[in-house]
Order: C-alpha cells, then sequence, then structure tokens
C-alpha cells in the first residue's frame, strides 16, 4: 500500500510557507495571463496552421481548433480547480499526489518531464530556424556545421542557436520570476501585436474559394488535424506550474489559466480560417505559413515583421516552457522522488538554480544534437494523459475531500470531467502508433526510476 501513500491538503500547502523551500509570491492574474498566452501563441500559430491544413484538414482546420480547444477548455477548468484549491508548484503531478497517491503522482511527473522536455528541445529547434531565416535575410550564414542537429550525410553537428538561447533564457530563469515575466509580458505584447496586423491585412485578401472543399480530407482528417495541432494548446498547464509564486491563487491562477486559453482559442480559429482563405490550403505545407501567405499576396513588409515577431513568439514559447521544466524538477525533488539538491532555493533570487541549469542542459543536449521534428506527437501524448488524469481527479477529491475549501469550483460534475477525460482520450487515439510505443518506453524507464530510487528515498517513505 505504501505505493498509494498520499500527501495530505496540509501538508502540501505546508510548503509554500516554507522560507528554505518556497518561492517568491510575485505573480498577479496579468502576469498568469501572459505566461498562459506566451506560452501557447508560439509554435502552433506560427508553423503548425500550415502543417496540418495542408496534410489532414484543409480549411477544416478551423474545426479541428474548436475541437482540441474544447477538450481543452474542459481540462483547464478541471486545472483551475486544483490549482485555486492546492496552490503548490508541481501541476498535475502534485494534485495526483494528493488524488491517487505516490506512484500515480511519480507517473504523471515522469510523464511531465517528457512534454516539458521535448516541447523546449522542440521549439528551441523551431526558434533557430527562424533565427536563421533572420540571418540569411541580412546576409549573415552559420557554419553549415553549427547550424542544425546531428546528421553527417548534412555536413551538421549541432544546432547552435538552439543550445545558446536555451542558455540564454536559463540565465534570465535564474535571475528570478519576476524578472522573467516582465520580459515576457513585453514580448508578448509584440506577439499579439503581429497576430492582429496578419488579420487585419490578410483579411482584405481572403477568397472564399480557398475554402472548397471545406473538408478535403473528411472529418477523420478534421479529427486528426486536431491531435496534431494539440502541440499548439500545451503551453495552458505550464500557468498551473507557476501557482506557489502567485499572490492570491484562489482568484489569480482560474482568471490566469481560463482567459489566456480563451483568448488563444480565439486567434487560432480566426488565424486559421483567414490563412487558408488567403492561400490554397495545399501550398501551406511550409515551415513558416503565416509569413508565406503574406507573401503570397504581395505583402512582403508585413511579412518580414510577422517573422520577427514570430521570433518572439517562439522565444516566449521557450520561456514558459523551460520555466514549467525547473519547477516540475523543484516539486519532486523537494518531495525526495528525485535527488534534494534539485530542490534547492538560491536564498537572494529565490529561484531553483541547480533545477533551472539541469533542465538547460539536458534541453540543450536535445535540443541541440537530436532532430526533434518528428516528436510533436510524442509531447502530445504526454499533455493528454495529464489532462485525463487531473479531470478524473476532480471527481475523486469531490467525493474523498467534499469540505476542501475551492475558491473556483467546475461546474457540472461529473459532466465536465467526464467530457474532458473522453476528448482528451479520443485525441490519444487518432496519434500514430510509434507514439504509443514511444511513451510506453518512457513509462516503463520511469516505473525502474521510482523502484530504483524514488520509494526508498520519499520523504513520506522516511515519515513511515
Amino acid at each position: 500500500m505504501s505505493l498509494f501513500r498520499k500527501k495530505s491538503i496540509a501538508d502540501l500547502l505546508a510548503h509554500t510557507n516554507n522560507k528554505e523551500s518556497g518561492l517568491n509570491k510575485s505573480l498577479g492574474a496579468f502576469d498568469l495571463t501572459m505566461l498562459g498566452i506566451g506560452a501557447i501563441v508560439g509554435t502552433g500559430i506560427f508553423v503548425l496552421t500550415g502543417v496540418a491544413a495542408a496534410k489532414h484538414a484543409g480549411p477544416a482546420l478551423m474545426l479541428s481548433f474548436v475541437l482540441a480547444g474544447l477538450a481543452c477548455v474542459f481540462a483547464a477548468l478541471c486545472y483551475a480547480e486544483f490549482a485555486s484549491s492546492v496552490p503548490v508548484s508541481g501541476s498535475a503531478y502534485t494534485y495526483s499526489y494528493a488524488a491517487f497517491g505516490e506512484i500515480f503522482a511519480w507517473v504523471l511527473g515522469w510523464d511531465l518531464i517528457l512534454e516539458y522536455g521535448l516541447a523546449s528541445s522542440a521549439v528551441a529547434s523551431g526558434w533557430s530556424g527562424y533565427f536563421q531565416h533572420l540571418l540569411d535575410g541580412l546576409g549573415l550564414h552559420l557554419p553549415t556545421a553549427l547550424t542544425s542537429a546531428y546528421n553527417p550525410a548534412k555536413g551538421t553537428y549541432i544546432d547552435l542557436p538552439a543550445v545558446l538561447i536555451i542558455f540564454l533564457i536559463s540565465l534570465l530563469l535564474v535571475q528570478g520570476v519576476k524578472e522573467s515575466t516582465r520580459l515576457n509580458n513585453i514580448m508578448v505584447m509584440i506577439k499579439i501585436t503581429v497576430v492582429l496586423l496578419f488579420i487585419a491585412v490578410g483579411v482584405w485578401h481572403v477568397k472564399p474559394s480557398n475554402w472548397s472543399p471545406f473538408m478535403p480530407f473528411g472529418f477523420n482528417g478534421v479529427t486528426t488535424g486536431a491531435a496534431t495541432v494539440f502541440f499548439a494548446y500545451i503551453g495552458f498547464d505550464a500557468v498551473s506550474t507557476a501557482a506557489e509564486e502567485v499572490r492570491n491563487p484562489q482568484r489569480n491562477m482560474p482568471i490566469g489559466i481560463i482567459a489566456s486559453l480563451l483568448i488563444c482559442t480565439v486567434l487560432y480559429i480566426v488565424v486559421s480560417g483567414i490563412l487558408t482563405g488567403m492561400v490554397p490550403y495545399t501550398q501551406l505545407d511550409v515551415k513558416d505559413p503565416v509569413a508565406f501567405a503574406l507573401k503570397f499576396v504581395h505583402q512582403d513588409w508585413v511579412s518580414r515583421f510577422v517573422a520577427l515577431g514570430a521570433i518572439l513568439g517562439i522565444t516566449t514559447v521557450l520561456l514558459v516552457m523551460l520555466y514549467g521544466q525547473t519547477r516540475l524538477f523543484f516539486a519532486i525533488s523537494r518531495d525526495g522522488l528525485l535527488p534534494k539538491s534539485l530542490s534547492k532555493v538560491n536564498e537572494k533570487t529565490q529561484t531553483p538554480v541547480i533545477s533551472t541549469w539541469v533542465t538547460a542542459v539536458l534541453c540543450a543536449f536535445f535540443g541541440g544534437l537530436v532532430p526533434l521534428d518528428k516528436l510533436a506527437d510524442l509531447t502530445n501524448i504526454g499533455t493528454l494523459f495529464a489532462f485525463t488524469v487531473v479531470s478524473i481527479g476532480v471527481i475523486v477529491l469531490r467525493k474523498k475531500q467534499p469540505d476542501l475549501k475551492r475558491a473556483f469550483r467546475v461546474p457540472f460534475v461529473p459532466l465536465i470531467p467526464i467530457l474532458a477525460v473522453v476528448f482528451c482520450v479520443y485525441l490519444m487515439s487518432k496519434l500514430p502508433s510509434i507514439t504509443w510505443i514511444g511513451f510506453l518506453v518512457w513509462f516503463v524507464i520511469g516505473i525502474f526510476v521510482y523502484f530504483a530510487y524514488g520509494r526508498r528515498n520519499s520523504e513520506l517513505n522516511k515519515r513511515t
């Protein structure tokens, strides 16, 4: 039964008041909303829209975003209830510790390490591509060996820009969460301005004939497109990792999670509609579909501005993904399931410095040396699994701890959590078999690590 030992809500909350292991509370609702938008609007809107339209959904990509958005809205409501009730670092990992027990918490924490780690590395690779494109426009070129992941056949050995941006952002993160969010807020405002500029210019170049046929790959293509673009939504759960650093989390956490998701869902649907109206969907299988669409309608000056905005947009995604990974390591380490050094907090900045640099080294390795263009699906399955567990957790805690103080309550329980589970499991079923195999291999490795180290070093094990 030790596998199912649980942490009480009181114990979890006690961590937040511990000066040695607690984090600085400096974020408000606006910071959280901008953090969410920073994580969500980026790779999805600037990269995945074109691929998903060309290969899966066609103009019906709008419906794909609606479907993926619905799954996220239901899950976001569940996250909001947990975040307002248990405002502690660790996101779904922490919630599972309270609802299901240690083994489930570890499995979910291990799953989230995969999600944030691969997402950070993949986003860094995407950032490198846009950055090199910008350098090429200025007549500057990096040596071929330093431009992409290890591939001797093409003469590339390391993606140096990807490595450098990861370390630069990690350097910013160790300075303090307030400093990081201040820069994030500025970049998000620029990014939203760029997206609105695309909408304002692009809407005048929409040809309704490009929307026909509307659903060229059938409804199955729409659902496959939804599973593909789900990568675009994974950022909002990173907001919940900031819970321990939020002023008045009972009020601000639900606002930040739900507001950021709703704003981004509307932007995604509008942009995908205009994009497929400007350019025939068959021509959108490019790495920079938004900039490409503007070039297609001869708006070159706007295209260059959008390309610069895309770099900033992807930078904010990387910042929040790395932030989420560091806070996850911090939370798991504090519980003893990973080495304690990862939860050591710097007295001056009140940030987990060691976990930040460990995250930087690991993500830089994968982002710099390993081609990750096909691993978005593996990130998606990890996220969908986490959403499913959190949604079930709401039902479990409502039954087992009905008197728990909940500043925000999911309406229509158990209907909303069940809908979240149904949508997430359905989207998981649409992912390719190789993704499931990779996910199961990672799961088996995690179980081995738990029994070899985590189980006997757990703080709960030491108490008993």
